[in-house]
């Protein structure tokens, strides 16, 4: 069965969560974790989004981000692509460094905003790369620190963390950190790491309990919330969604594109497969690019299997076509 597209909402919660391929490290040192937050600080500003919790792990990250007006997908393809490309070339390696698809998952702010930062800047003492919650105030590579004023990132808003603890700066540090120091008790948090019924309703057992009720619940995967709130989410990203859904319903694929633009540009179908870097043909690998994303909802990774380019490359040509507004 083939992902459902994300839902890409301008000014909604997303609890992103980027996984290297094949398990192998995303970070060498602490030079690759400063170059990565630096352009995720860039691109988060340009994007005019908002970061409030992150942690760098060994082979993935989680970002708690709340998207501008153009979504996530921009800010996220272009820091992934910049990361991907400036990894392989500073340690002499070759191919995917990410896995095909980041992890999205839209998250219900009320119920939670506050739970997602404590999980997230827990995930290095869970996972034994610090020691202690004393060692995790200073630990420079999860927003922990920033929250409590021992270091400062520019794009990350404190003031609005702080601002669910207290009224003052000082009240407000010292209720956030019993707060996450509260929350080191409860153990690893499995209803936090995605989306769907079984994860909103905090277990399987609360979805058979309303289910003897004959309580029927709203979910969707990409979701993380109560009924009420998927239901008027889906409402809102419906109108994307429907759109692609009956591109596809009229049996329409790649390959119809591929045949349309070559025709048009005339170029050679073969000689595009194969990965051709004539200029006409490379022109027309963007608008092909370009119209399976945006028509089709694809992913670079599917699109790049029909173009014969990497999916860093497909990924680049789209980015491309957006900041020239096609």
């Amino acid at each position: 069965m083939p992902r459902r597209p994300r839902l890409d909402i301008p000014g909604a919660l997303h609890h992103i969560m980027v996984r290297s391929a094949h398990n192998t490290p995303l970070f060498m040192d602490d030079t690759d974790k400063a170059r990565f937050l630096e352009k995720l600080g860039e691109y988060v500003t340009s994007g005019a989004c908002a970061v409030y919790a992150f942690a760098l792990m060994d082979n993935h990250v989680h970002i708690l981000f709340r998207s501008g007006e153009k979504g996530i997908s921009t800010v996220m393809r272009k820091l992934l692509t910049w990361y991907a490309q400036y990894f392989n070339r500073r340690h002499r390696r070759r191919g995917h460094l990410f896995e095909n698809r980041y992890k999205s998952i839209l998250c219900e702010e009320e119920s939670y905003f506050l739970e997602l930062i404590r999980y997230i800047h827990l995930n290095p003492v869970r996972a034994d790369l610090v020691k202690t919650l004393k060692t995790l105030t200073r630990y420079p590579w999860t927003g922990h620190s920033a929250i409590l004023g021992h270091l400062h990132h520019d794009w990350l808003d404190v003031d609005h963390v702080l601002a669910q603890f207290g009224r003052t700066e000082r009240t407000a540090r010292i209720s956030y950190k019993r707060f996450v120091e509260e929350g080191f008790a409860m153990g690893r948090r499995p209803d936090l790491v995605g989306g769907g019924l079984v994860r909103s309703l905090g277990g399987w057992s609360q979805v058979v309990s309303m289910r003897r009720k004959d309580d029927m619940a709203k979910s969707d995967e990409r979701v993380l919330g109560g009924s009420l709130f998927v239901e008027a989410l889906l409402r809102e990203a419906g109108e994307k969604e429907l759109r692609q859904l009956k591109v596809r319903q009229t049996g329409r694929t790649i390959v119809h594109i591929i045949e349309e633009e070559c025709l048009l540009r005339k170029v050679n179908r073969i000689e595009l497969e194969n990965g051709g870097k004539r200029r006409k043909v490379s022109q027309a690998r963007a608008v092909i690019a370009w119209r399976a994303a945006t028509e089709l909802g694809l992913s670079s990774a599917e699109i790049a299997r029909h173009l014969g380019v990497g999916t860093s490359a497909i990924s680049r040509l789209i980015q491309k076509k957006e900041e020239e507004g096609a």
